[in-house]
């Protein structure tokens, strides 16, 4: 049943994608294997063994996506891109109290249907048997804490439901503490500091990855759990507030924690009007992160969505809002959600090629493993209960 969820070539509903369009990006990278860290030297010889050899290693791998900002229950990219889980935001970053509750029933009867493609993902062991049972596991999870509104109470509940991650402050101030788009960041509230205990002790992943840095560090401290930036890239080679500082990145694998590199394109562009970032940029994000934090800290958060009709995204209608906060990006290169990626890592269909470019800069596989989530595994099944 394994062989079912791997291979583009198998997948009916994803866009074909020609072999030489897969291997444009593993060919550039062969030849720049320069990172100080976590190397071997292998001999492949040509692009296409590299992409072999990728896809053996994925075909071995816990997949864990650690953010996807949006699904409709589309599988089809997912399962050609070999992810046997993801963390995805069940609830715009707006929503209210009523609307959280209302997206959670929906994905609840969702993962309940008969013959239904997702299994609920509410502890670790869950993570495997999505990937035994050849379903994607969704850990559900939402990027600002707005449906708890000022009741801490409702922290209890929306862990019934099945929440398992929750990111304290989207990009701007809410009753826990700052985002990171806040020109004054004052740190954790004292409501945001009774959160971050609750949390800890419900088994909810506390999530940094739009976090403003003073209180983020103050989450750090407080935390006796690992916390995770799912999906976020280094302010030390993209100098944007939504990256996160060396410190950061630092304090969170001190933690135990995880840094998801995301490939969403305007965290990962250096400005440059005339080109779009690609693979090589985000692994350049992703290797300062392993300098900085260690192997055994680092994941991937791609900020993509599951979803197979893109314009019905619960974020479509707010991107030009969105980035202007951000960056010039969409500006330069489209307000479009493909636009968003690197051309070659726009789509969860196209995971195998970032795994390509690993293998071709001499990554172990161990720790290409590792990456693409045995970390985050790790560090769910020591912040959720048993």
């Amino acid at each position: 049943m394994r062989e079912n969820l791997r291979g583009i070539e198998k997948n009916p509903h994803a866009e074909p994608v020609e072999a030489r369009t897969l291997l444009v990006p593993i060919a550039a990278s062969a030849s720049k294997c320069d990172c100080p860290a976590l190397r071997r030297r292998i001999q492949v010889g040509s692009a296409s063994a590299i992409m072999t050899t990728a896809q053996e290693i994925q075909q071995r791998a816990l997949v864990i996506d650690g953010l996807s900002y949006y699904s409709d229950g589309y599988t089809g990219d997912l399962r050609a891109g070999g992810v046997d889980a993801l963390n995805v935001t069940v609830c715009h970053f707006e929503a209210d109290y009523r609307e959280a509750c209302d997206r959670i029933a929906g994905w609840l009867a969702r993962t309940a249907a008969p013959e239904s493609e997702w299994r609920l993902v509410e502890r670790r062991g869950d993570l495997d048997a999505a990937r035994a049972d050849g379903r994607t596991g969704v850990v559900m999870g939402w990027q600002n804490m707005r449906p708890v509104e000022d009741d801490l109470d409702r922290l209890a509940l929306f862990h019934k439901l099945g929440v398992r991650v929750m990111q304290i402050t989207y990009n701007y101030r809410n009753f826990l503490g700052d985002g990171c788009l806040e020109t004054e960041d004052a740190g954790l509230s004292v409501m945001g500091r009774d959160a971050v205990r609750l949390m800890n002790q419900l088994g909810i992943a506390i999530d940094l990855s739009h976090v403003g840095d003073r209180t983020a560090l103050d989450a750090i401290a407080l935390s006796e759990k690992p916390v995770l930036a799912t999906h976020a890239d280094a302010r030390a080679l993209v100098d944007l507030p939504r990256n996160k500082s060396d410190d950061v990145i630092k304090a969170i694998a001190e933690t135990g924690g995880v840094i998801g590199a995301s490939v969403y394109g305007p965290m990962l562009w250096d400005g440059d009007t005339s080109r779009r970032p690609t693979i090589d940029d985000f692994v350049r994000h992703l290797e300062h992160i392993v300098e900085v934090a260690g192997i055994d800290h680092v994941g991937f958060g791609t900020d993509l969505p599951a979803a197979k009709d893109l314009t019905k995204t619960a974020f479509a209608a707010a991107n030009r809002r969105l980035w202007s906060g951000i960056s010039s990006y969409g500006d330069a290169f489209g307000h479009d959600i493909p636009a968003r990626y690197p051309a070659d890592a726009n789509s969860h269909a196209k995971l195998a090629n970032i795994t390509g470019a690993l293998v071709a800069r001499g990554w172990r596989d161990r720790d290409i493993e590792a990456y693409l989530g045995g970390n985050i595994a790790r560090a769910f099944g020591e912040i959720w209960r048993p």
